[in-house]
C-alpha cells in the first residue's frame, strides 16, 4: 500500500534531494575493458586474415574446406553467450528497479502505521522512520571507491536500531497495543526491502562467464578474419563494424550489471523514494 500518493508534499524539494556520483574510476574501467575488447578482436581479425592469406598461398581453396561450419559453431556460442549476459543483465536491472519500488512502497506503509500509536509517542517513531529513510537516501551518494554500495551503510545500521528499539517500546507500552499486530511487522517489512535492494548489488555472473565471452569474441574475430583472407584487400568497414558492435554490446551490459555505478541508472526510482521522504515533512 503506497502512501506517497496520500499526504501532501512540502514546498522544499531539494532537501532530500539524491544526488549520485558517477565514480570515475569505475566508468574508465568499464570503457577500457570495452576498448580493450574493440583492439583484441581488430587485432584478432588481423592474425587470422594473415594466417588466411598463408594457408591460401601454400594449400589453394583446399585451405577453406571447412571453414564455414567452424565458423558457424564459434559465431553461435558468441551469440549465446552475448544474449544470455544481455539478457540477464537487463532482468536483474528490472528487479533491482522492482525492488527500489517495494521499499519505497515498505516504507510509506510503515510510516501511515505509525498513526495507530498514541500521540505522546507518534512524533517520536515518525521522526525515527524519516532519519532512517535519510540515511537510506544519504547510502545512494556514494563516493568513488567501487565497494562503498555493497555495504551496510553505518547510518542505516545506526538509525535503523534505533528506530526498531522505539517502535518495540512504543508496541509493548499498553498504549501502544493497537499499533504492535500492524507496526511491528510493517517495520521489520521495511528493514527487509531495504536490506534486499542493498543484497541484490552483489548478484553478478561469474566472472568465468565473462572471461568466456571475451575468448569466445577473439575466438570469433579469429575465424572471421581468417575468412577475409579470400578477399585481396582489407575490409574496414566489416572489421571495425563486428569489433565495436560487439565491444558496444559488452559494455552495456557491464553498465546494466551495476546500476549505481555506470552510465545507465536507477535514478528515477531513487528520486520516488525522495519524493516519498517529502511527503513525512
Amino acid at each position: 500500500m503506497t502512501t506517497a500518493l496520500r499526504m501532501a508534499a512540502p514546498a522544499n524539494r531539494s532537501a532530500h534531494k539524491v544526488t549520485p556520483i558517477r565514480p570515475l574510476r569505475f566508468t574508465l574501467l568499464a570503457f577500457g575493458l570495452a576498448a580493450s575488447l574493440f583492439i583484441g578482436m581488430l587485432l584478432a581479425l588481423e592474425v587470422g586474415r594473415q594466417l588466411g592469406l598463408h594457408q591460401l598461398a601454400q594449400h589453394g581453396v583446399a585451405a577453406r574446406a571447412g571453414v564455414g561450419a567452424v565458423d558457424g559453431a564459434v559465431y553461435g556460442l558468441l551469440a549465446l553467450l552475448i544474449g544470455f549476459c544481455f539478457s540477464g543483465a537487463a532482468a536483474r536491472f528490472d528487479s533491482r528497479r522492482s525492488l527500489v519500488a517495494a521499499e519505497i512502497n515498505a516504507i510509506g506503509t510503515a510510516y501511515q502505521r505509525a498513526d495507530l500509536l498514541p500521540p505522546e509517542v507518534r512524533g517520536a517513531v515518525r521522526a525515527a522512520i524519516q532519519r532512517y529513510v535519510d540515511a537510506v537516501i544519504e547510502s545512494y551518494q556514494y563516493g568513488p571507491g567501487t565497494t562503498d554500495l555493497l555495504r551496510e551503510h553505518p547510518a542505516v545500521t545506526k538509525t535503523g536500531t534505533d528506530l526498531w528499539n522505539l517502535v518495540v517500546q512504543s508496541c509493548l507500552d499498553p498504549a501502544g497495543e493497537k499499533a504492535r499486530v500492524l507496526l511491528i511487522p510493517s517495520t521489520n517489512e521495511m528493514f527487509g526491502a531495504v536490506e534486499k535492494e542493498r543484497l541484490a548489488r552483489r548478484i553478478h555472473p561469474h566472472m568465468a562467464i565473462f572471461a568466456m565471452l571475451g575468448v569466445a569474441a577473439i575466438s570469433a574475430s579469429l575465424f572471421g578474419g581468417y575468412g577475409l583472407a579470400a578477399s585481396s584487400t582489407r575490409n574496414w568497414m566489416y572489421m571495425i563494424g563486428v569489433a565495436a558492435t560487439i565491444s558496444t554490446a559488452v559494455y552495456v551490459i557491464i553498465d546494466l550489471e551495476f546500476p549505481r555505478r555506470g552510465l545507465i541508472r536507477v535514478d528515477s526510482m531513487d528520486e520516488a523514494l525522495v519524493e516519498l521522504r517529502e511527503t513525512m515533512g
